[in-house]
């Protein structure tokens, strides 16, 4: 008999758990253990051996639990780790990219938007998405580090928070882009935020959904399972996931836990 075994979920801090969430509308019946390595939030400013270290550690952290399939669900860690990670372990992994395919394809004025961090916008397999898919269409991206920081301390709607997205995303409508990339899993939780400043006219992005159904691609799907279950981990302050886990993921009945790794 097989054993159902979780999948597993990484981040930089909690903006995976947008991942998460669209991992649960596609795959319902499927526990998922979720780590946030919000001790070492943001890895978009940190350099790519940095991040491949704690990349590595919270893998193995997973694995530890037995997880079938691991999540790289942050753009910074996919871009500097991936190929890593898949050359040494024996699981299947899906990482995530700013969605520059899709975006060139319907952008209507020939020009995208890409919001993201600086590790992704600086990584050579962000370069190599750009030459493959954005060729035809003008690409101008903004790092946006405070947007992390916002979404970890939850401050998704205060004259601080539309101040630091205007900042952002007005420059980018002014240069006549009407797609906005999330290229960062943060940022969908500011998502109705960017949505209100840039306007109606102006179509934003994200990749949440393309990874859910990447996952589910992994999936077998004739074992019974049974009634999934959430772990969510931090190696930050306990206190503070209580705190946000609730506003990020409403619906949600979960098991909070500490972890020094």
């Amino acid at each position: 008999m097989k054993t159902h075994q979780p999948i597993g979920i990484l981040d930089s801090g909690v903006g995976g758990l947008s991942v998460l969430n669209e991992i649960r509308k596609t795959l319902p019946n499927e526990s998922i253990i979720y780590f946030g390595d919000s001790a070492w939030c943001p890895y978009g400013s940190r350099d790519t051996d940095e991040i491949q270290r704690r990349v590595f550690a919270v893998t193995d952290f997973l694995l530890s639990k037995n997880c079938k399939l691991i999540v790289i669900a942050c753009n910074s860690a996919t871009i500097a780790a991936v190929e890593a990670l898949r050359a040494n372990y024996p699981v299947p992994f899906v990482g995530m990219e700013p969605g520059i395919k899709p975006a060139a394809a319907i952008t209507q004025t020939g020009t995208v938007g890409v919001l993201a961090t600086e590790a992704s916008l600086a990584g050579e397999k962000f370069h190599r998405l750009v030459d493959d898919h954005g060729s035809s269409v003008t690409i101008i991206t903004r790092p946006c580090p405070n947007f992390v920081e916002l979404v970890e301390s939850g401050d998704f709607d205060s004259p601080r928070a539309r101040a630091i997205v205007e900042e952002e995303v007005l420059p980018l409508i002014a240069a006549n882009a009407d797609i906005l990339v999330l290229g960062c899993s943060h940022f969908p939780f500011l998502r109705p935020l960017i949505e209100e400043v840039a306007g109606p006219k102006v179509t934003v992005m994200d990749t949440g959904m393309a990874v859910a159904h990447r996952v589910n691609h992994f999936i077998p799907g004739d074992i019974v399972a049974p009634p999934p279950s959430y772990e969510i981990f931090t190696s930050g302050d306990l206190s503070h996931l209580k705190k946000e886990f609730p506003i990020l993921c409403p619906d949600l009945k979960a098991s909070l836990y500490h972890a020094d790794i």
